[in-house]
């Protein structure tokens, strides 16, 4: 059994009366998560309201107060990759994420996950990401090291200062007639829920994407998402008819199966450039991965 250091926290949105139970919140927020787990979770007190106080089964419904859990998972599954830490200081760190760990606990994932690795590794639990990329895809991640300034830094990306770039290796049977595309439409979540989709509407997710290099049926692209949608880049690159190598869910939704460490997606967060709010030094961080190319 896997049990994570930290907790995670979920907050009771505003609903309708009469208020759910907590049981039953939990339940609908977390489907994956068994009812009688939460029951015995709550039971053996590891579950906390907003105070710090165990939850016991009367404990009411209260709009906009949080809980405080502990992730738990019977058998984690290691990731065999390791991380590197390109740049440290006071306010920030930064780190090259290996293909097949996630960013964050999720799922079957607690200890093996980016942020709790880190944590352990450098003592500093209020490591918090600024920015997350899929559990597929390898390359640069930021993280605050000081909850202080941790806003200055979320402000960069909420204001688009900050300018990111992918590579990727994608099929390619024939030579395009345009080497680059401007890709916008609307992306929603889609069925199953892990799965995005484009829908008609207003743009909400915005790609420049660049054809670099053509070899036999394969072709090396240079992405730049303007936005920062879920699986952004992975479905406007199918859109196109470029399906990224080794892409489990985009343009098909492949059958479930375990991770094969052998053939991991081929796309990664290559480059992070911004000016630092707080020394106001031009930032870049590159990562050093390769693709199958």
């Amino acid at each position: 059994m896997s049990i994570s250091r930290y907790c995670s926290t979920v907050t009771m949105p505003e609903a309708e009366r009469p208020y759910p139970s907590i049981l039953g919140f939990l339940t609908s927020r977390f489907p994956r998560v068994r009812q009688s787990l939460w029951e015995q979770r709550i039971l053996a007190g590891k579950v906390l309201d907003d105070d710090g106080n165990p939850i016991t089964p009367a404990t009411g419904y209260v709009p906009s107060k949080r809980i405080f859990y502990f992730r738990e998972v019977e058998q984690e599954q290691v990731i065999p990759f390791a991380e590197q830490i390109i740049f440290q200081n006071d306010e920030l760190l930064v780190a090259c994420k290996p293909h097949f760990l996630p960013v964050i606990p999720g799922g079957p994932y607690v200890a093996e996950c980016l942020l709790n690795r880190l944590r352990t590794r450098t003592g500093n639990d209020d490591l918090v990401p600024i920015h997350r990329i899929d559990r597929e895809t390898a390359g640069i991640v930021l993280f605050s090291a000081n909850r202080k300034t941790r806003g200055l830094y979320n402000e960069l990306f909420m204001q688009g200062k900050v300018e990111k770039t992918y590579q990727a290796v994608a099929e390619c049977t024939t030579t395009p007639e345009t080497a680059e595309w401007i890709v916008e439409n609307r992306i929603v979540k889609g069925e199953p829920w892990f799965r995005m989709k484009s829908v008609p509407g207003e743009s909400n997710a915005r790609s420049i994407i660049r054809l670099v290099e053509l070899k036999e049926n394969r072709a090396r692209f240079l992405l730049q998402p303007l936005t920062g949608k879920t699986h952004q880049l992975r479905l406007h690159m199918s859109s196109l008819g470029f399906g990224i190598l080794n892409d489990r869910y985009y343009p098909e939704l492949q059958p479930e199966r375990a991770d094969d460490f052998s053939i991991p997606l081929q796309l990664i967060a290559r480059t992070v450039k911004f000016h630092d709010p707080v020394g106001g030094a031009a930032m870049e961080f590159t990562s050093e991965r390769e693709l199958l190319w």
